[in-house]
């Protein structure tokens, strides 16, 4: 092969770490158990408030304990989750079942917004004719309800909550630990004043909350699943970056996507100089991405710019392929 005719294709992956020092990977195992154990405080009370919220007739309380079933429902999904993300990649899964987990998150937004629309809805017919409610069981069960939300939340913030998927679980909690507080601040009004709305604004007041946190989670999943930039990452200023080093003479279909939390990818085609060396060139632009924009797993097809001229005009160019260790290698049957 003569010089100046190259055309590499690059693939090279990292294990990398978060800024809290660890992967989610290598925490799993310790993220399932703290999940496990918000799971069983949050299902026995849940079981124990729907039957008071009846008893006591209050719409505050009752929208608490739908917000907290979706609590458990969100946490279910997060181990379902976890557990597909762990299978190795296979057949025609490439990168095995890892974006599971922003589905995952994808789920948990939407169902904080059905069940807002569902308590909004009935919070506005309790405003217009407002039920009698029982303000001091109210109070008491939305007080256990915070400590329990407080010991759920805290377990969550335990786990990693780079995941997308850990993330959807813990937004759940904390608005629930929230929605318990304004259910307090309407138990100790009824039982003051009387005022019987206080009950259903109080459910208002968690809605919103939903709404809130809902539009965060499809967002962010959104984002992920329509494979946009990361939104801390500029393309324009990444491929200004690529340009800018040496030896390399342009950057052309650069492509930055997410593949699921804390796992990011770029693919690009770089044109190199005729006196350029190849080697060095993929070597020095797979540092500089991983060390300033934190992504470690690159596809970089790179072309001598003698090479890219003789393509345009019909000619071969020969090729030859940089295969790192760390990388799975496909072979035909």
């Amino acid at each position: 092969m003569s010089p100046g005719r190259h055309q590499h294709a690059h693939s090279h992956e990292r294990q990398g770490h978060g800024s809290a020092g660890h992967s989610h990977e290598i925490s799993a195992d310790v993220d399932r158990r703290w999940l496990f154990l918000a799971l069983l405080l949050l299902g026995v009370f849940t079981a124990l408030e729907i039957g008071i919220a009846f008893a006591a007739g209050s719409l505050a309380l009752l929208s608490d304990a739908v917000h907290m079933v979706t609590d458990v429902f969100s946490i279910v999904l997060a181990l379902v989750a976890m557990r597909l993300a762990a299978r190795p990649a296979r057949g025609a899964f490439t990168f095995g079942f890892k974006r599971a987990e922003i589905l995952s998150a994808l789920l948990n937004g939407i169902t904080l917004l059905l069940a807002a629309v569902w308590l909004g809805y009935h919070a506005v017919e309790h405003l217009v004719a407002p039920p009698e409610v029982t303000g001091r069981l109210v109070l008491a069960t939305a007080l256990v309800g915070v400590f329990v939300n407080l010991a759920a939340t805290w377990c969550l913030s335990r786990a990693n909550r780079s995941s997308l998927n850990v993330e959807g679980a813990y937004q759940h909690i904390l608005n629930d630990l929230f929605a318990f507080v304004g259910t307090v601040v309407a138990g100790l009004v009824m039982m003051a004043t009387g005022f019987d709305r206080a009950d259903a604004i109080a459910t208002l007041f968690v809605t919103a909350l939903m709404v809130r946190a809902s539009y965060g989670l499809l967002r962010d999943s959104g984002r992920v699943l329509m494979e946009a930039a990361p939104a801390d990452l500029d393309p324009e200023d990444i491929t200004g970056r690529l340009a800018r080093a040496d030896g390399v003479s342009a950057i052309q279909d650069l492509h930055i996507w997410t593949i699921t939390s804390g796992r990011r990818a770029l693919s690009a085609h770089v044109l190199v100089e005729p006196d350029g060396d190849c080697h060095d060139v993929l070597r020095r632009l797979d540092r500089l991405l991983a060390e300033e924009y934190q992504i470690t797993h690159t596809t970089l097809q790179v072309t001598c710019v003698h090479d890219a001229t003789r393509e345009v005009e019909g000619e071969p160019v020969a090729q030859s392929h940089i295969t790192h260790a760390n990388m799975p290698t496909y072979t035909p049957r």
